[in-house]
């Protein structure tokens, strides 16, 4: 089992956010690994109730994880995620450099089956809108490349299927990624920052989560700069 508490980056009265690590579901019946749900009462520090997520990320993604502390703040956080208040910043290693430095992906997303235990998303004219800006951080050896993502939407898996639809799939992707030798065991996708806007008077809660272990490797192994 993690030892969550010393992955927190911040902590409050009223928000936890902790650098969740790749492989680690934020639920249990997500596969057969390691989930967050066991380790959540850890994280009460004093209070009754554990904290409860106030977002999710994939199990694969690393990095800046979002968590509400009570029933009000937990309310709050939903309400600031809802409108799209939240700033959220990926980094991400891809395969094949963009064409462009920069620029904004605008293309719907739907389910890919009916089935309502389906998570696999496709583009799809008639589904739900779906935006990320992109902008490129470094590029390094065989078309590897280092870029930022911002979601303006949060659809599920968007920046994976909008990276795989512009043709610079993240790199581990077993699902919408590039099958070959080169994928790895771990998705290259990492929560790098949060803003939080939690106090109308007082200002944003800015959280940055250091780059994991895998993500630094395949930096130097490509010629990749990460700082």
């Amino acid at each position: 089992m993690f030892n969550f508490e010393k992955n927190i980056l911040h902590r409050d009265a009223l928000i936890l956010v902790i650098d969740k690590p790749a492989g680690v579901a934020v639920h249990r019946g997500m596969g057969s690994g390691p989930n967050l749900d066991k380790t959540l009462k850890e994280l009460a520090f004093g209070l009754p109730n554990p904290p409860q997520l106030a977002h999710r990320l994939d199990a694969g993604t690393s990095g800046c994880l979002i968590l509400g502390r009570h029933r009000v703040a937990l309310k709050h956080l939903g309400h600031l995620f809802t409108t799209n208040q939240i700033k959220k910043t990926y980094w991400a290693i891809v395969v094949n450099c963009p064409e462009q430095d920069e620029g904004i992906i605008n293309l719907p997303l739907a389910k890919q089956s009916a089935d309502k235990r389906s998570w696999w998303m496709k583009v799809d004219p008639d589904g739900q809108e779906a935006i990320t800006e992109y902008r490129v951080l470094s590029r390094g050896d065989f078309g590897m490349t280092l870029v930022e993502l911002s979601p303006i939407t949060g659809r599920t898996h968007q920046l994976r299927v909008h990276c795989q639809a512009m043709g610079f799939s993240i790199l581990g992707d077993a699902i919408y990624g590039v099958r070959d030798r080169l994928d790895p065991p771990y998705l290259h996708l990492h929560a790098r920052a949060v803003t939080i806007p939690y106090h109308q008077k007082k200002p944003a809660i800015h959280v940055v989560a250091p780059l994991p272990t895998h993500i630094i490797e395949t930096c130097i192994e490509y010629n990749i700069a990460y700082e």
